[in-house]
């Protein structure tokens, strides 16, 4: 039994010893990965390259904020909010982050989720955003992004997380 220890262990080390685990590593070549630049993305003019984006917070004022945007835009479209709860699966479920000013003028709308059947919504509720404008005056926050999530009906209602109602059950 003795012996057997000792060459089975001979036998594992030759094993692994072919493993990548205890081969010596050789550097992978590195390839170059394009640099991809979102379309909205704000360029610096001097070293022309996109500048970081930063969403702000989601403090107690920020989200106070958000209702009273979603509110305005409410009021804005008062025959496309869509009435009630919400069914199971909606069309389109959009991730927005609005850009306004210190006056609550929106400067620009991002998206952080789009839903690929459907390219044509985020489009859409840009362009809803920017004519609701201005937003409420966010006051203390000053100019700050904020986060909206879109709730899209194939009708073209839609309702806010926000002030939604929640979802029907099945």
């Amino acid at each position: 039994m003795k012996r057997v220890r000792p060459l089975f262990a001979t036998a594992l080390f030759a094993a692994l010893a072919g493993c990548s685990l205890f081969a010596p590593q050789t550097p992978e070549p590195t390839v170059p990965v394009p640099s991809v630049v979102p379309p909205n993305a704000v360029i610096d003019s001097e070293t022309n390259k996109p500048l970081v984006r930063r969403i702000t917070l989601q403090t107690a004022e920020v989200k106070a904020y958000r209702k009273g945007a979603a509110q305005v835009i409410y009021k804005a479209y008062p025959n496309r909010i869509y009435k009630g709860k919400i069914p199971p699966l909606v069309h389109a479920v959009v991730v927005v982050e609005t850009d306004v000013d210190a006056e609550g003028k929106v400067v620009d709308v991002f998206y952080s989720r789009v839903p690929s059947h459907a390219p044509d919504v985020p489009p859409k509720i840009a362009d809803l955003i920017r004519a609701a404008s201005p937003l409420p005056s966010p006051g203390k926050l000053g100019p700050h992004t904020y986060i909206e999530t879109w709730l899209w009906d194939k009708s073209g209602n839609f309702q806010l997380d926000s002030l939604t109602l929640g979802q029907r059950s099945r």
